[in-house]
């Protein structure tokens, strides 16, 4: 296999921290924090449909504030994905978006991933176009642990940067960390020829559901 640029982020690559509302009270449980926020709010969050409520500099926030899976087999087997928010997008064409993507015609389901250890793995993600292609399991990746290109900390790496990929699809790189027991956050990122990574979109992955 041809492999580039295992080593994380690129120097001055990371993305620049937006101001947000969010800090972290337990190290497996994030909080949102406001005047006036109930306890029922706060615990919604915690759900693919709580987080597809958030904003991307909500969603930034968050991501900064979970944590990095102890190992590998936290993420074993098949999980439920959501794709949360897309960068640029209008108002008007986002939020139509959003409920594409909650609802069970969207094509992509989630994510599928075996761990070959504590430290590295593989997968594929799960496309789904009925009456067409039916259910495909489409570009793979391999899993580490690495840098994020969004702060420089600690995150689980899915690198597509294989042979077998097509050439647009080996420019992806996603990340993941945990804001909940069994549900994750990630940024998916472009990767520039010059090495740079811009966000894309926000996607989360529900192991709870699986």
């Amino acid at each position: 296999m041809n492999r580039r640029d295992r080593s994380g982020c690129s120097p001055g690559g990371a993305i620049s921290p937006p101001r947000g509302p969010f800090v972290r009270h337990d190290p497996r449980m994030l909080e949102t924090q406001g005047p006036g926020t109930s306890t029922s709010s706060r615990s919604s969050v915690h759900t693919l449909d709580g987080l597809a409520a958030r904003s991307l500099a909500e969603l930034d926030a968050l991501y900064r504030a979970a944590v990095v899976p102890a190992a590998m087999h936290a993420v074993e087997g098949p999980l439920i994905g959501r794709m949360l928010a897309v960068r640029g997008l209008p108002k008007t064409i986002a939020e139509p978006v959003r409920k594409l993507a909650a609802s069970p015609s969207f094509v992509w389901e989630g994510k599928t991933f075996t761990a070959d250890s504590d430290t590295r793995g593989s997968g594929h993600n799960r496309v789904n176009v009925p009456g067409v292609f039916g259910r495909q399991n489409l570009f793979p990746f391999e899993t580490s642990f690495g840098e994020s290109a969004i702060d420089g900390q600690p995150a689980l790496i899915l690198d597509y940067d294989l042979d077998v990929n097509p050439g647009y699809i080996r420019r992806i790189r996603d990340e993941l960390r945990e804001v909940a027991p069994g549900l994750f956050l990630g940024p998916a990122l472009w990767k520039a020829r010059a090495g740079a990574r811009s966000l894309v979109l926000w996607f989360a992955l529900d192991a709870r559901r699986s």
